[in-house]
Order: C-alpha cells, then sequence, then structure tokens
C-alpha cells in the first residue's frame, strides 16, 4: 500500500499525502453470513466509499475512551467491510491498519482491486479507521491553500492555534489505545482469529495487537517495517542513504550521469545556499498559471526531496529536479512540492493524531545521543522542532517497554530503496518474532504490496502462512527510468 506513511510531515510546514486505488463487486450472498454481521454493540449500513465502485458495510460502535475506565466516556470507530467475493468465506478476515500515524483506513480502500484482489476472493477486507482518524473522530487542523506561502514561524503559528483550540484529551490517543480497539472490533463483528495486514505506522499498530492479543490473530503481514526501537522523527540516516542510492544510481546509469555529471554538488550547494537564508521566488501558479511569490527554506526543499524518495519512480525524477534548481529553474521543484502539500480534499494526514502519538511515543526517546548519530539532513528540521510542538500538545509520555515475542506468522516486506522502513528496520523487528519471513525486493521504495506479484504472494501467505513463501518473482520488478528532460521519465 502505497502511503506516506512514518513520514513526520503532518506538521503544516511539511505535506502529507496518503493515496490509494479501486475495488470490484462484492458477492450479494455474503452479506448473511455470520463473520460479516455486527453484533448489537455495533450498526452496520451499506456504503460507497471514493474510489471503490461496489457497495462496502460501514460499520459504526462506540469504544472505550480509556479502556482501563471504560465508564469515562466513549468515542464512535468506523470500521469498512469489503465482503469476500465468494459465499461460504473464512471468518479469517483480514484486518487493514493504515500508516502515518494519522492514516485512515477508510482513505486507503482504492486498494482492495491492487493488492488485496487475490485475498478478497475467499476473505473480508476490514479496513479500521484509527481513532482519531478519517471517520473516527479525525483529529485535525483546517488546511488552506495559502499554508503554501506561509513562512516557517507564521506555519508554526497556525498549527499551535489548533492545538490550543482543541478540545480532544490527547492522552487518549496511543498506539495501546488503537490495538485495544481492534479487539473491540474483532468480537463486534463476530470473528475468530484475524490477519493483519500494516503499512508503514500500521505496522506498529499491527505488533502492539499482536502482543496485547496473541490469540486473536492468525497470522501478520507488515509492509514497510516500524522497528520496536524505532523514533519517527529522528530518521535523517535512513533518508540520507536513499538519497546516497539515487545519487550512485545516476552516476551508473550513462544517460543519467551525462545529463547531471554533478549531481551531488549541485545538491550540496543548493543545500548550503538555502542553509544561507531562503530564496525569494516568483513563478506562475502551476495550478492557476498566475504569477506568485514563493519563498523556498532550506526545510521546505529537504522535506520535499524526502517526500519524494517514498517512490523510486518519483526519486528517479530527483536528478532532473536538483539540476534544474541548480540553475535556477525552480518550477519543476515548486511544482513538485505543491503536489506533495496539496492541500484539497479529506485524504491527508491527521494532524493533531499524528502529534498525540509521536509526541507521546517517540520525542520522549529522542535524545540528544541519538539525534547526533542520526547523519543526515533531509528529517533534522522537523526532528528539532518536535519538542517545542509537544509541549504544546500536553501528552504524558508513554514509556518504552522492551518487546514480547510474537508467535503468529509473520511476513515483512521491505523495499531496499525505502527512506523510512529500510530492510534492517525489518530485521530488528524479526527478532522479537518466533516465525517471520523477510523479504526485500530490490527496485521498490516505501510500499510492497501492489506491485508485482505481490498480490498473489499475499493470498498464497495467508492461505498458508506456516508454509515458506517463494518470492522470487518480485525480483522481475524493474527500475524505473531516470527523467532527462522536461518530456517526463525516458521510455
Amino acid at each position: 500500500m502505497k502511503t506516506r506513511s512514518l513520514l513526520p510531515v503532518a506538521a503544516l510546514w511539511l505535506a502529507a499525502s496518503a493515496p490509494g486505488a479501486v475495488a470490484s463487486a462484492a458477492a450479494p450472498g455474503n452479506a448473511g453470513k455470520p463473520a460479516a454481521e455486527p453484533t448489537p454493540a455495533a450498526s452496520a449500513r451499506s456504503c460507497h466509499l471514493p474510489g471503490v465502485v461496489d457497495a462496502l458495510r460501514c460499520v459504526s460502535m462506540d469504544v472505550p475512551l480509556d479502556h482501563a475506565r471504560p465508564q469515562a466516556g466513549s468515542l464512535k470507530l468506523h470500521v469498512t467491510v469489503a465482503p469476500a467475493h465468494r459465499q461460504g468465506t473464512r471468518n479469517d478476515p483480514l484486518f487493514v491498519l493504515a500508516g502515518g500515524p494519522g492514516q485512515a483506513g477508510s482513505e486507503v480502500v482504492q486498494v482492495l482491486s491492487t493488492a488485496f484482489s487475490r485475498v478478497r476472493a475467499t476473505r473480508d477486507i476490514v479496513f479500521i479507521d484509527q481513532r482519531g482518524t478519517g471517520r473516527s473522530g479525525k483529529l485535525d487542523c483546517k488546511s488552506k491553500p495559502e499554508h503554501e506561502r506561509m513562512s516557517e514561524d507564521q506555519l508554526e503559528a497556525e498549527l499551535r492555534a489548533c492545538i490550543a483550540a482543541a478540545k480532544a484529551p490527547f492522552g487518549a490517543y496511543t498506539t495501546d489505545a488503537a490495538a485495544r480497539d481492534l479487539e473491540v472490533v474483532r468480537r463486534a463483528l463476530g470473528y475468530g482469529a484475524v490477519n493483519v495486514f500494516g503499512g508503514s505506522y500500521g505496522t506498529r499498530l499491527g505488533q502492539a495487537y499482536a502482543r496485547l492479543y496473541p490469540a486473536s490473530v492468525r497470522s501478520l503481514v507488515l509492509d514497510g517495517v516500524a522497528a520496536p526501537d524505532q523514533v519517527i522523527p529522528a530518521g535523517a540516516r535512513d533518508g540520507q542513504a536513499a538519497l546516497d542510492k539515487v545519487f550512485a544510481q545516476c552516476a551508473a546509469d550513462a544517460s543519467c550521469n551525462k545529463s547531471f555529471p554533478n549531481l551531488r554538488a549541485q545538491f550540496d550547494g543548493l543545500v548550503a545556499r538555502l542553509q544561507a537564508g531562503a530564496i525569494k521566488l516568483t513563478l506562475p501558479d502551476p495550478r492557476t498559471a498566475q504569477p506568485v511569490d514563493v519563498t523556498m527554506t532550506s526545510a521546505r526543499f529537504l522535506g520535499t526531496v524526502h517526500n519524494i524518495l517514498y517512490s523510486p519512480a518519483d526519486a528517479r525524477r530527483l536528478p532532473f529536479l536538483i539540476h534544474n534548481a541548480a540553475q535556477g529553474r525552480w518550477q519543476p521543484f515548486v511544482a513538485r512540492q505543491n503536489l506533495a502539500g496539496d492541500f484539497g480534499g479529506d485524504g491527508h494526514m491527521a494532524t493533531l493524531l499524528h502529534f498525540a502519538v509521536v509526541c507521546a511515543e517517540d520525542v520522549p526517546r529522542m535524545t540528544p545521543e541519538l539525534l547526533k548519530s542520526d547523519a543526515g539532513q533531509l528529517t533534522k528540521t522537523l526532528a528539532e522542532k518536535m519538542p517545542a510542538i509537544c509541549k504544546s500538545m500536553n501528552v504524558p509520555a508513554v514509556p518504552y517497554q522492551t518487546p514480547t515475542r510474537i508467535e503468529a506468522p509473520a511476513l515483512l516486506l521491505s523495499g531496499a530503496l525505502d527512506p523510512v522502513t529500510p530492510p534492517h528496520r525489518a530485521e530488528t523487528a524479526a527478532r522479537y518474532m518466533s516465525r517471520a519471513q523477510h523479504v526485500v525486493v530490490d527496485n521498490v521504495g516505501h510500499g510492497v504490496a501492489q506491485l508485482g506479484c505481490a498480490p498473489r504472494l499475499l493470498r498464497a501467505f495467508l492461505d498458508k502462512p506456516q508454509d515458506k513463501l517463494d518470492a522470487s518473482c518480485l525480483k522481475e520488478i524493474p527500475a524505473p527510468t531516470f527523467q532527462l528532460g522536461s518530456a517526463g521519465p525516458q521510455p
């Protein structure tokens, strides 16, 4: 599932996006099978969600605001069920946990026709809107087109005002609470042990659920794996490694090297120039063609580069963008920056939920020693700003606990070019799993499940999670070509 997950860009000065794709028709006979019928504690209705052709089932249920004190109030949780195509299907559905933190399951239902096309033949696919995301009481700040032209100080002031105006008890929006919500969902829908798919931050949530309720998890599929000890904002080293690979691949490609022979020097020059001061630009707006004033800062430049690295196809445009910016032609780069930070629609991350989780679970572990060892520039600015923002959030720290062992069979998927959850993160997570299979895909970035033969492999693993999976077909995914000119990537 392609998500801008774990990317620390829910902050308004850097942008986040959460795309998906489409699904096919559900078999009408599945509506009466017990596994998909909610208990009286939940209410269900037929619904249509953007990007999905057929009718789904939207389920609403109450979950305790504080699972330790159920009498202290509740909140509404939204769940989307895509019924299996075949009647008489299995009672072990696939629970889908989106990324972020801040992305909702209802925002990625479009992957039904890609990543989960084979799985849905015999299993319900259940998308959960984590508390504080999507249709589960989204904790967000209003996004405005003018944010693109604000300074970092102005954006930070907007964010602080949004935090101050919020009424939600942020301390209730933790990964642990969300994991306990999943068990309420499983029981309310009448399922037995479930399979769990997590993408990026969803892998952290999936691991938490498997540790809290081991008898409720039949298997895990973790795509873009967050290690238990991973501190989300401290991602400079991983981002730098991904950027270095792009530079190395361009140097090894005859056409790219010929077109951009001084790529690394041009990038370093842009960084140095922006660190010395922002660059004032007047450019035609990529959407309206009207002249607009744009301020390019070091944070915006590095944040956009980091965003681009999530997708190898996008990363292969980066040499062209850097070269043009170094020549003073900023239009292509600004257009790509605006794409990453498009404030239209409701598909962006739930900003306040993102901070509620990260400020409670990650920032308390962001020690000076960790930041000093986190070599690289791409995420440094946000990492340095996070502690001050977290003081405004005023959430209690969640103590780090040594992970217990996960006994359920697990399939771990990693893209070798991933700038935020590269393979070494999955390797760390696998140390705490008894039956983990780790697959690394060479020409892939952040998110494997929709690509190549991966949808077929997901079905094969879920049918027989105890068996060794032959994932050699993923080697057939080709490397994208580099963009050398304005016409786009080479054919």
